[in-house]
Parts: C-alpha cells; sequence; structure tokens
C-alpha cells in the first residue's frame, strides 16, 4: 500500500519567508510547487535544495498582480503533475507573495495603492478562487498578513489595511470551504529580517534596535522562526486550527 505525498504550492517561495516556508515543508515530508515572479536562478536553486531533501518539487513563473495570466498558470500547474504523479490536484495553497510600501498616507499614489491591492488582496483571492477546483478536499489554505494589520506604524497605512483586508478575506474562506473540510487561517509576522522592502528591517541597524526593544523576546524575527509554523499547518496535527489568525512576531507591541 502506498502513502499519498501532499503537494503544497508556496508563491513567492524563492526566497525570503516564502523560501523558508518551502523548505520547512518539504521536512514535513511534503512536494512543493514555488513560483518566482523574475528571478528563476533563486527559485531554481530552491528546487534543488528540496529535491536534496528527496522531495519533489518544481518552480513556475508567477506574477500574482497579473489575474489575467490565473487561468494559463493553474494549467501549466495541473499539466506537470498530471504528467510526473499521474494527479493533478494540489492539497495546500501557501498566498506568501508579495512587495512593501512605506510612504505616508499624504504621498500615496492611487497606482501605488492599486498595485498594493492587485497583489495582496485581489491576487489572493482569485488565485485562490481558481485553484479551489484542484484542490483535495480537507486541505488548506495558509495566507501571509503582517503584524501591520494589528498595530500602525507611520508610512505602512496602505499594507496594512490590504492585509487586514486578507484576515478578513481567510475568515471566510474558512466558513464557505468548511464543507470541503478545507482549514483557511491566516499567519501574521512581526519585523522579520529578510531583503523584503529592499531589507530595511535586516539592514538598517536603527530600525532594526527598535522593532527588537519593541519585542517581548528582544530581537527581530528571522525567516527561521515563521517558517516552520506555516510547515505546521500543512500537517495532520494542525487538522483542527481553522480560521485563526497566528501572529509570529515574538511578541511585538504587546
Amino acid at each position: 500500500m502506498t502513502t499519498k505525498t501532499n503537494i503544497a504550492l508556496v508563491t513567492g517561495g524563492n526566497r525570503g519567508l516564502g523560501k523558508n516556508s518551502a523548505l520547512k515543508i518539504a521536512q514535513k515530508g511534503l512536494d512543493v510547487i514555488i513560483t518566482y515572479r523574475s528571478n528563476k536562478d533563486e527559485a531554481e536553486a530552491v528546487v534543488e535544495e528540496i529535491r536534496k531533501m528527496g522531495r519533489n518539487a518544481v518552480a513556475f513563473q508567477l506574477d500574482t498582480k497579473n489575474i489575467k495570466s490565473f487561468d494559463a498558470f493553474v494549467k501549466e500547474v495541473t499539466d506537470y503533475l498530471q504528467q510526473n504523479t499521474g494527479n493533478s490536484r494540489i492539497d495546500y495553497l501557501i498566498n506568501n507573495a508579495g512587495t512593501a510600501l512605506y510612504s505616508p498616507i499624504t504621498e500615496v499614489t492611487e497606482e501605488q495603492l492599486d498595485d498594493m491591492v492587485d497583489i495582496h488582496f485581489k491576487g489572493v483571492f482569485f488565485l485562490t478562487q481558481k485553484l479551489l477546483p484542484v484542490m483535495n478536499d480537507g486541505g488548506g489554505i495558509i495566507n501571509i498578513s503582517s503584524g501591520l494589520a494589528r498595530f500602525a506604524t507611520p508610512g505602512s497605512s496602505v499594507y496594512g489595511a490590504v492585509k487586514a483586508g486578507v484576515e478578513m478575506l481567510t475568515k471566510y474562506m474558512a466558513k464557505e470551504l468548511g464543507e470541503r473540510k478545507i482549514k483557511a487561517n491566516v499567519i501574521a509576522p512581526g519585523a522579520v529580517e529578510t531583503d523584503f522592502g529592499g531589507g530595511r528591517v535586516r539592514d538598517n541597524k536603527e530600525i532594526n534596535a527598535v522593532v527588537a526593544r519593541a519585542t517581548a523576546l528582544g530581537r527581530v524575527g528571522l525567516p527561521d522562526d515563521i517558517g516552520g509554523v506555516v510547515a505546521f499547518l500543512c500537517t495532520e496535527d494542525a487538522r483542527w486550527i481553522n480560521g485563526q489568525r497566528i501572529e509570529v512576531s515574538g511578541g511585538m507591541f504587546l
């Protein structure tokens, strides 16, 4: 008797939190599909790392802002799975891809706001919609939010507000997909040392120190602090967690 291997799709899995999540998910014994927007070499390096663990992995190009490309993307993924596994379905979707915007309300342009809504909200909504027909019942959706949906820091009004929208959307997903036993949850990282936003938290010593002082555990987060929690939600041990916001911030701004 062969045991079915679950498959997780991680958007923006070529770097930062997405990369760490993809690696941690593979360590849990799942096969992984990652997407990248522009850096194919980064993505292929992650794929190779996962394959060295003995898990299957593949990377596809996807711009989550380009909603019109989603049908072709889903077909590309399902064709690959059918040809390589004999089954065209996935089990978990991690909506991680995103970009930063640091700007005071007085300076935000309509184009900037539209970009953030397209990438972080419309992209999450419609990619999930397009993938639901090829998701197995009993699987899960993990949407990546931010501590900035709970607390306010100047310059992050658009990002924080859009992530707050994602958090409410996740509750609706959990409610509406319950019939299919598909769970939907939010991971909300605090400030993390990655290249997100140009490495702002990682490279600016002053910002890093401010965050550390505001965090109960006394330091800024690292990708390794986040990916394992995402991976946990892709396991049977998390089967009864649904519709929840899990902040992974070390106790930031308590």
